[in-house]
């Protein structure tokens, strides 16, 4: 008996899970298949009835960080509705630059985990990865007024705070710097937001 459609998708979903989480450890080339669908509970078998290579399932891991990065979760699991542009944009930035985001290397964006890995991997998956980026831009750009002379260059800006700081921040050994270095980005970029 052929599996549904549903269990399809959830195993899907379980393999494009542990790829991410095995990526953002240990970059695109050390991990194999083997690894991936070990870290997914399934067999190696079932890998190419899910996607026709690494390298398709590599782009695929980086662009499902636009639905399941930690502010992304955490905004499903509200009850709320959402807050209002400006304030869904502090909370993007607060939440990015955050200790808790810094310290769950699974969950990095690969904006600062992995861009020398999207680089050699190919366009599929930077074109992913250029997905990811335009997301998180368009978060902020909403919430800056659209008569706002200069709000492209504003969110470039933010987002290379954000990047920029989370990637320094991780490649450190020094705690005190690693904090340092994410309070300043936090504070300019939301100097920028408000501005």
């Amino acid at each position: 008996m052929p599996y549904s459609a549903e269990h399809k998708a959830r195993t899907r979903e379980r393999i494009v899970m542990a790829a991410r989480a095995l990526f953002n450890r240990h970059g695109f080339e050390p991990v194999s298949i083997d690894q991936i669908m070990a870290r997914a509970e399934l067999t190696r078998g079932g890998f190419y009835n899910h996607f026709p290579s690494k390298a398709a399932l590599y782009a695929e891991a980086v662009g499902s960080y636009v639905d399941c990065n930690p502010f992304a979760l955490r905004l499903a699991q509200s009850r709320r509705p959402p807050p209002e542009a400006p304030k869904l944009a502090r909370m993007l930035i607060e939440r990015y630059l955050s200790d808790e985001v810094l310290e769950d290397s699974d969950q990095h964006c690969p904006l600062y985990a992995l861009p020398s890995d999207v680089v050699r991997a190919g366009p599929e998956p930077q074109r992913a990865y250029t997905a990811v980026l335009h997301s998180m831009a368009g978060v902020l750009r909403r919430a800056l007024p659209d008569c706002c002379p200069d709000a492209d260059t504003r969110v470039q800006l933010i987002v290379t705070l954000c990047v920029g700081s989370m990637v320094l921040a991780r490649a450190t050994h020094d705690p005190a710097l690693s904090k340092a270095v994410r309070a300043t980005a936090r504070k300019q970029a939301l100097a920028l937001l408000a501005a």
